[in-house]
């Protein structure tokens, strides 16, 4: 009987290294094309995504079909209805698996039917100096307030999944537009964003990179050098938006999403708080304008 159960054991753990084998890497023929498109069905199980494509030049026309995606992380995101913005089409006839999808850019679908979370209408006193922090960036590389001396710019307060089009969505749509305009100025010296994460446990850098890059709408490597995305332990952003009054909370009927309320602050290049949005009632300009007030001041 030991025999038997000896022999069941091998296959189980022949059957699970199997199962958690990883893809080998695209081979030096591998060609590589640009997809966009919108999530129209996902099977987590089997890793992949029905999509409905645009053209993809080059290779195919529009069409809507199914595509493998190896990453793990991104299938608590990937749901019917978001848009892939950017992502690598790798076709290689030497795989096991001749084609897959790469680099994606993804931004999630709004959900109008959650309702939004309620006001909180505290505020961090103008003129007063922000506390010096420390987060990782999309890149991976750590950074700080000291980083932002000398420069005027602005940070707000996002999470990857929030699904709400007035919240998260609103605020990293006006911070893409306002960094996609500042870098084609003469003002890409002078001006700087930060969207600051306050759900550590889903938005690792990897992700925020991608996140980001879905709003900037750019090619596979956008420029971050304007806006940059970071996230922190939930202590050191709990610094953060204590300060500024941003409040946040696990929501008790849907652990996936945060209630939570907005704070966008404009702080000068000695690293004071010079204006505060406490909601989502202003555009990218609105921004830019503050910005530039702040860094003409300097």
């Amino acid at each position: 009987m030991r025999y038997i159960i000896l022999f069941l054991s091998i296959i189980l753990l022949f059957t699970a290294c199997q199962k958690t084998e990883t893809p080998p890497p695209a081979s030096a023929e591998a060609k590589r094309y640009t997809l966009k498109g919108k999530v129209i069905a996902v099977d987590k199980a089997k890793k992949k995504a029905t999509i409905e494509h645009e053209e993809i030049k080059g290779y195919m026309p529009r069409m809507t079909m199914d595509f493998p995606i190896r990453a793990d992380w991104i299938w608590e995101d990937l749901k019917p209805g978001a848009e892939i913005s950017n992502a690598d089409l790798v076709v290689d006839e030497t795989a096991k698996e001749p084609y897959w999808l790469e680099n994606i850019a993804l931004v999630l679908a709004p959900d109008p039917n959650l309702p939004a979370p309620p006001v909180d209408e505290r505020f961090a006193q103008i003129g007063k100096e922000i506390p010096e922090f420390t987060l990782t960036n999309q890149d991976g590389k750590r950074i700080s307030t000291k980083d932002y001396k000398g420069k005027a710019w602005a940070l707000t307060f996002i999470y990857a999944r929030c699904p709400l089009p007035e919240f998260c969505i609103k605020m990293s749509t006006n911070f893409s537009d306002a960094a996609l305009q500042v870098m084609n100025s003469d003002l890409k010296d002078n001006i700087r964003l930060l969207s600051i994460s306050f759900d550590p446990a889903n938005d690792t850098p990897e992700k925020l990179r991608s996140y980001g890059q879905g709003y900037l709408g750019k090619d596979a490597k956008p420029d971050f050098s304007v806006w940059q995305l970071a996230v922190g332990n939930d202590k050191e952003v709990r610094v953060i938006a204590d300060f500024f009054g941003l409040d946040y909370r696990i929501d008790e009927n849907d652990k996936t999403q945060i209630n939570h309320n907005l704070r966008t602050a404009v702080i000068s290049p000695e690293g004071k708080v010079t204006k505060i949005f406490g909601g989502g009632d202003w555009t990218a300009n609105d921004l830019l304008a503050e910005l530039k007030m702040t860094s003409q001041a300097k």
